[in-house]
């Protein structure tokens, strides 16, 4: 990353001089400099470049203006303000909250996200029902957040209310400590709340603190506001167009639903049952150029990683392969583990490359995901759907929306393969997208193997390239 000099009117503060607006700023030196978090819901910078819905905003902000974007991250929320007070950045785009407090050293823009604030026990702990229930509880929060000053409002009316402020911590990081334990009770957005909640199933929402309160990026308070008008401008166009829907589906749309039986089960599976099909998935993954644990994924919302798996309807094996499928890739048992995780894979492969090339990342995993459960032919027709309805065909968020339309006469009678239980294949990808970002929580801090120390598991060799013109195959 590249290292963020100090901004001019940070020397001009001190001085007679009337600084240039802020915007005038960014334009003439040809950056956006932003500081945010180092966080999920604000910025990760991953072995598959940057991402987070704070990053994905500032980066199109920043192409609208035509400047580079430069991001700078702390490691907690209480550094954000003091760093662009300081200079050193334009814009603090850090999933921060709107207080009083803030409002004394920074303007907000326009609130771009509306998030509630839980507070967070344990299942098994006993279930706070009042503020009453909580006062003889230990409660940690993150120093410097909105958290704190609800605390410290509720502390009026219960003036034995107590608690300790981390400035080292994350909110994941307390909700951690909360599930091993450690502490009995934090405070933690429900945007962070609803990711986190997949690697500990048994953390619970005990009371709603707060209901619909507003993020907004910060900006400096000594310079007009130039770049902060500008930047509603793009925020409020962003939410009419739907492009912030977009991104808030990107991050946050597997998190609606939630099972949290399935979850512990899940991670009881992981280390009991992964283990005796990994390499085929990691083998697998290197030969289609798909990620092992998406490969995995599949596998585990097809048959929880059970190679004798069979459905009523004739389905079989880990991957969970039609008969005609398992023809089509050339397998002649389907049940046996090695081969169905490598046709599940090139079969997979197969609806990545159907999918639209102007389909861009993620929405072309998810896609290729609910062709592989309902049949590329459907999503074919609910892109039809989404063009009729207005919508952009090449956005996951859209096609998720018409998949249920054809199970309605009104339309699977207009389209050209009919009829399909279009909300089994939006249920399958929220799924899978909630494994997968388990399974990559859940090996982060593996050390990657040596290429030289990879035995490759022989593939099965009954399994060929396609090279043949696609027919439609269907799993369940």
């Amino acid at each position: 990353m590249r290292p963020l000099l100090y901004l001019t009117f940070a020397g001009l503060l001190g001085t007679c001089s009337t600084p240039p607006p802020l915007l005038d700023q960014v334009l003439d030196i040809g950056e956006l400099r932003v500081v945010t978090r180092d966080s999920p819901t604000a910025f990760v910078d991953g072995p598959d470049g940057p991402s987070g819905p704070e990053y994905d905003l500032a980066q199109a902000f920043a192409d609208e203006l035509g400047v580079t974007l430069v991001i700078e991250t702390v490691q907690s929320v209480a550094e954000v303000i003091p760093f662009l007070s300081s200079g050193k950045a334009h814009i603090a785009a850090a999933g921060l909250s709107i207080t009083d407090t803030r409002r004394e050293y920074v303007h907000f823009g326009h609130p771009y996200e509306m998030v509630d604030m839980h507070l967070i026990y344990k299942l098994g702990t006993g279930k706070p029902r009042s503020i009453d229930d909580i006062l003889d509880r230990s409660i940690e929060v993150v120093a410097g957040t909105s958290h704190v000053d609800m605390l410290m409002s509720l502390q009026q009316v219960y003036p034995d209310l107590s608690w300790a402020e981390n400035a080292d911590v994350e909110a994941a990081e307390l909700l951690a400590k909360v599930a091993a334990g450690e502490i009995d009770l934090t405070i933690a957005d429900s945007t962070e709340f609803n990711i986190q909640r997949h690697f500990y199933p048994d953390l619970r929402v005990a009371l709603d603190l707060e209901v619909d309160d507003p993020l907004a990026w910060a900006f400096p308070q000594h310079f007009s506001e130039s770049l902060l008008s500008r930047a509603d401008d793009f925020l409020i166009e962003a939410d009419r167009s739907g492009w912030l829907a977009q991104v808030r589906d990107r991050y946050y749309g597997h998190t609606d639903e939630f099972d949290y039986v399935g979850t512990r089960n899940f991670i009881r599976h992981y280390e009991s049952r992964l283990p005796r099909y990994r390499e085929f998935f990691e083998a697998a993954g290197r030969q289609w150029d798909v990620d092992w644990r998406l490969l995995a994924a599949i596998g585990y919302q097809e048959s929880h990683w059970r190679s004798g798996a069979v459905s009523p309807t004739g389905v079989r094996g880990i991957m969970m392969l039609t008969e005609d499928t398992a023809n089509y890739l050339g397998l002649d048992d389907r049940a046996d583990p090695k081969n169905s995780i490598f046709g599940g894979a090139q079969y997979y492969a197969r609806q990545t490359e159907r999918v639209a090339d102007t389909v861009e990342e993620p929405d072309r995993t998810w896609m290729a995901l609910a062709a592989y459960n309902v049949g590329f032919n459907h999503i074919k027709d609910a892109r039809q759907i989404v063009e009729w309805r207005g919508g952009d065909p090449d956005k996951w968020m859209d096609i998720s929306e018409a998949l249920p339309l054809l199970a309605q006469r009104k339309w699977y009678t207009k389209v050209p393969f009919g009829y399909a239980r279009g909300w089994e294949p939006v249920l399958y990808v929220n799924n899978i997208r909630s494994y997968y970002n388990i399974l990559q929580w859940l090996t982060a801090n593996e050390e990657p193997a040596s290429p030289d120390a990879i035995e490759e598991p022989e593939a099965p060799g009954v399994v060929p390239e396609i090279n043949t013109p696609p027919v439609e195959l269907e799993t369940t």
